[in-house]
């Protein structure tokens, strides 16, 4: 494995939860970030605490350009990209027959168009260098499908399925990496309307989940392999999980 400092990444959603807990744990790793999220105030103080070689800018990944600009300012401060965390993602569920469709837009465009959007952004620079790493987070929910989620597990298993596609045409250039969570104590339930579901989600989830730490170890775990070694695919659960 090799020493991560000095390692360029991107990391969006990074405000809190995962995203952040990646960021710290990179940080300490010597690895120079671009902080990326909507909540500019807790991208500055994240940024403050990991000092001088953490960079942020006020990011909807939802929206092409302003993840355009997000790239390119990393670009311009670091020099490069050497790794892209794609980590944003929401999770309001409800039952299809609730036809909350605004909702399903906002997930899509969140979940998938923000990742292809992040794609799109450090692709070209990448294989012009012929060297770069594209870690994509998934979900269980994209592989085990459970009533009232399936718009969300929807886009997390075309994150799964865009990651082979994208690992089989940057074969022998890029290292593509899909990793995929159980429960994660995050702020994610936040995100689901009815207030019924929002509380029995955060029960379940505060019951058995991973600390997001967890995930960060993972992350730093595939970003210290060498030029010529990918992880493609990680599961990461519980050991309390029974799907």
């Amino acid at each position: 494995m090799t020493n991560l400092a000095g390692k360029v990444v991107v990391i969006t959603g990074a405000s809190s939860g995962i995203g952040q807990a990646v960021a710290r744990k990179l940080a300490a790793e010597g690895c120079q970030l671009m902080l990326a999220a909507r909540r500019t105030d807790r991208l500055q103080a994240l940024s403050k605490e990991l000092g001088k070689d953490t960079a942020y800018a006020a990011t909807d990944i939802a929206d092409r350009a302003s993840v355009d600009a997000m790239v390119q300012t990393a670009l311009a401060r670091f020099g490069r990209v050497d790794a892209l965390i794609n980590n944003a993602g929401i999770m309001p569920t409800s039952p299809l027959s609730a036809g909350r469709v605004d909702d399903w837009e906002r997930t899509v465009q969140v979940n998938l168009m923000g990742v292809l959007y992040a794609i799109n952004a450090v692709l070209p620079h990448m294989l012009e260098r012929g060297s770069g790493q594209i870690v994509n987070l998934a979900s269980v929910a994209g592989i085990k499908i459970g009533p009232g989620g399936g718009v969300y597990a929807a886009t997390k298993a075309a994150v799964r399925a865009l990651t082979e596609a994208l690992r089989l045409e940057a074969a022998g250039k890029l290292q593509i990496t899909v990793i995929t969570p159980g429960a994660v104590l995050t702020e994610l339930a936040d995100s689901i309307p009815d207030e019924e579901r929002r509380t029995f989600m955060k029960k379940a989830i505060a019951g058995s989940s991973l600390e997001p730490g967890a995930l960060a170890d993972a992350v730093a775990y595939v970003l210290s392999q060498p030029p010529g070694v990918a992880v493609n695919e990680l599961i990461v659960r519980p050991t309390s999980a029974q799907n």
